[in-house]
């Protein structure tokens, strides 16, 4: 960071503190100059069109002088003038989020600095439960989504758990209990700011997977449960895992020295991704929980798409279109990991544990959320 004031001659917070006012300053000019094109064809074509469509359960929304149309028919989808916002991610979008979360995560460094808190592996434990709690969450969404005025949460209450806006929700969640936890640690009430962290997680999460239970034995509520799915996800995921972990320990010690039992959390938390992507894809069928789960993500469409077309028909009827994915989750993973050693520690403690959980929410968010949409039957 001192690289960074000596570079621009300005303080790395205010200069970090500018750059955010700046984005924001021309986004929010751009629109009101430009709303047809900075707006419509870019902030909502891309960010918000998506949240409107799945929050209103509808196969796409379609932006028409200024004014927001829902569709409920793909083939009027099709057919509608851009821009037209489905559900889900595209690769614009992902792209977008990337660059916020590495903004967010530069700030949340300074803000552990000023804390004097995050300097050991210490903080990426205590936040693995907020980690499942996002996904989670979502899928909270997804089982009171009945597309009807009966929803639990209807328009625009329900966006605040629909990504993106859900990563701002549990943001705010984890970073008021990150900072009650700190002020419990600094009154003297706790020896350690991770304890009540933790158990803050814990109990947002519990609320999360007590409503999901919920819906699966309430009879007004249209979730079902499948434990099957549940154990094949959690035991593949970590069979998986393991095998990976062995292999580097035996072959390439070297990628994980840096990082220790914390690399193998985050391989463990991709492995979950990319399981439960098998599974929810391929396998829901074979399990008898219901049918198979549809793709979102672009990555993983598009690895399906290609294993389809290369593989033939009697060998996709075996193993199923959706394993490479597990793959390159694992592989991913790994690589990461390995980019990661002493010497980066060092230099920035609390930015690498911010990153590193970071990198494991990337599997394990959308892992949960997919793991149990499948087990909950939403």
């Amino acid at each position: 960071m001192s690289t960074v004031a000596d570079r621009f001659g300005t303080d790395p917070e205010r200069l970090w503190v500018g750059t955010v006012l700046g984005l924001l300053v021309a986004l929010i000019s751009g629109s009101l100059a430009f709303p047809r094109t900075v707006y419509d064809g870019f902030i909502w074509h891309y960010f918000w069109g998506p949240v409107q469509a799945d929050a209103n359960a509808a196969v796409c929304a379609v932006r028409e002088g200024g004014t927001t149309r829902y569709l409920f028919d793909t083939a009027a989808c099709s057919a509608a003038a851009e821009p037209v916002a489905y559900p889900g991610y595209t690769l614009v979008s992902e792209v977008g989020y990337v660059v916020v979360l590495l903004i967010a995560l530069a700030g949340l460094v300074f803000l552990l600095r000023r804390l004097e808190v995050g300097t050991d592996p210490g903080l990426f434990y205590a936040l693995i439960p907020f980690v499942f709690f996002g996904g989670a969450l979502r899928v909270v969404e997804d089982a009171t989504d009945t597309g009807g005025a009966d929803a639990l949460l209807t328009y625009p209450l329900n966006t605040l758990i629909i990504s993106p806006v859900i990563y701002f929700t549990v943001f705010a969640v984890t970073l008021l209990a990150l900072l009650a936890s700190v002020a419990l640690a600094q009154w003297g009430l706790v020896d350690r700011y991770t304890r009540p962290l933790l158990i803050g997680g814990g109990a947002v999460l519990t609320a999360s997977l007590g409503f999901l239970v919920w819906t699966a034995v309430s009879p007004d509520r249209p979730g079902t449960f499948h434990p099957q799915v549940l154990a094949v996800i959690l035991v593949g995921a970590t069979a998986s895992a393991g095998l990976t972990w062995g292999v580097i320990k035996r072959f390439a010690p070297e990628i994980n020295a840096g990082t220790g039992t914390v690399g193998v959390v985050v391989i463990w938390g991709h492995a979950i991704d990319g399981v439960a992507n098998v599974v929810g894809l391929d396998w829901m069928v074979a399990l008898g929980a219901g049918p198979n789960l549809v793709p979102k993500h672009p990555v993983n469409r598009a690895i399906v798409e290609i294993t389809a077309a290369t593989l033939p028909a009697s060998a996709l009827a075996v193993v199923g279109d959706t394993w490479p994915f597990l793959v390159v989750k694992l592989v991913a993973a790994t690589a990461v990991v390995w980019l990661f050693d002493d010497r980066i520690f060092a230099e920035s403690p609390q930015y690498t544990i911010l990153l590193l959980v970071a990198i494991l929410a990337v599997g394990l968010g959308p892992g949960t959320r997919d793991m149990l949409r499948a087990t909950f039957g939403v």
